[in-house]
């Protein structure tokens, strides 16, 4: 990062954020977005993020310019099986290869976003370093709720959500979402994409790593869809494959394993079938598109809980993972997605649902932590 010297006095030491959210997308971009926010707030800052060698953090980190540090992964299970009983272990060999990593850079604050690289870095600065833990889901996970009984700030995305202290503040969204003009941007979207510059489209994604019963359903309806007119750009997981039927002189439908460009993709669309992580609903609304969401069924019923209150303020709908099928993209998707009435009230009813400041509200609290 940049070094210098910056504003007053009580600005003379450039500060040095650690943040720990690796793991998966939901975790990493809040974590990015907040080190952008410091940065443009703080020029002379050093950011640097902590993460596995599995998580997707090797990919998306480096990319965005932040140093990355590897620790070793605590895994969190949900429930008591034997693995936890070998997690003390495990965590104490995490926490020391953290403690080394944050006293190596210098680090004056530490910013968790839960999951597995959250909790050692917790343990690890707990006493030593100032903590801020920033929790997305109205349900906190197990390291957000150690991290929080010691940290010196707590923010949350939602109210209501079970933490000490906790500061409402939002989720932390990159610049390129909370700005994007989406009809500004939608013919260059949908040739960047190879989409009908035309045609009502779909947008279809499952997180990071793809969904298969999201993936199942809508490619089934592929003929459905293609009949309708409907265009379709579906991101079905780097480790998945998708074969889909194609219909000559019918809208394209394009699959891909991931979306790089996840500006463009929103740009490109009119309405979104996706999951309902914290971050995706965040996304979702911030940019005003309709969605319909398919919570994941497992874990503690967070993606409903996070996908309520868009369905209730009539910006998206919600069907259950078990009920999602073919047909019911063809009854339900195929309708709304041709309906530019409906479509429009219900990117009207999503903007203004989120907090697009998070970024620098959140950096201004890391940063006040830190003593910067």
């Amino acid at each position: 990062m940049a070094a210098g010297r910056v504003g007053t006095d009580r600005h003379s030491k450039a500060p040095v954020v650690v943040v720990a959210g690796g793991g998966t997308a939901g975790h990493i971009e809040p974590a990015l977005a907040l080190a952008d926010a410091v940065m443009r707030l703080r020029p002379d800052a050093t950011v640097i993020a902590l993460g596995t060698e599995r998580g997707l953090e090797n990919k998306l980190v480096p990319a965005r310019g932040y140093a990355l540090e590897l620790i070793p992964p605590v895994p969190l299970p949900r429930k008591p099986t034997p693995e936890l009983l070998r997690l003390p272990l495990k965590v104490r060999d995490s926490v020391r290869r953290t403690r080394e990593v944050l006293e190596r850079v210098g680090a004056d604050v530490v910013v968790g976003f839960g999951g597995y690289v959250a909790l050692p870095a917790y343990l690890a600065a707990r006493g030593r370093t100032p903590i801020v833990v920033h929790e997305a889901n109205q349900s906190p996970g197990l390291a957000n709720k150690v991290g929080a009984r010691f940290a010196a700030r707590v923010a949350v995305a939602v109210p209501g959500t079970p933490l000490p202290k906790a500061e409402v503040v939002g989720i932390p969204l990159r610049r390129s979402i909370t700005s994007l003009d989406r009809a500004a941007l939608r013919a260059e979207a949908r040739e960047h994409f190879g989409l009908d510059p035309d045609a009502p489209t779909l947008l279809v994604f499952g997180g990071s790593q793809g969904a298969q019963s999201i993936n199942s359903a809508v490619s089934g309806a592929a003929k459905e869809l293609a009949d309708a007119g409907i265009g379709v750009l579906h991101a079905h997981g780097p480790k998945n494959t998708l074969v889909v039927q194609e219909f000559p002189g019918k809208p394209a439908y394009v699959p891909v394993p991931y979306l790089e460009r996840m500006d463009l993709a929103y740009a490109a669309a009119d309405v979104a079938v996706c999951r309902s992580g914290a971050m995706t609903v965040a996304e979702v609304t911030a940019v005003g598109l309709p969605a319909v969401f398919v919570p994941l069924p497992h874990g503690n019923g967070e993606q409903a809980t996070n996908a309520r209150p868009a369905v209730t303020a009539g910006a998206a709908l919600m069907v259950e993972d078990a009920d999602l099928t073919a047909a019911k993209i063809a009854e339900l998707v195929v309708p709304l997605t041709v309906d530019a009435d409906r479509v429009a009230k219900m990117g009207a009813a999503a903007v203004g649902m989120g907090h697009r400041e998070a970024d620098e509200l959140l950096a201004k609290i890391v940063l006040e932590a830190a003593g910067a």
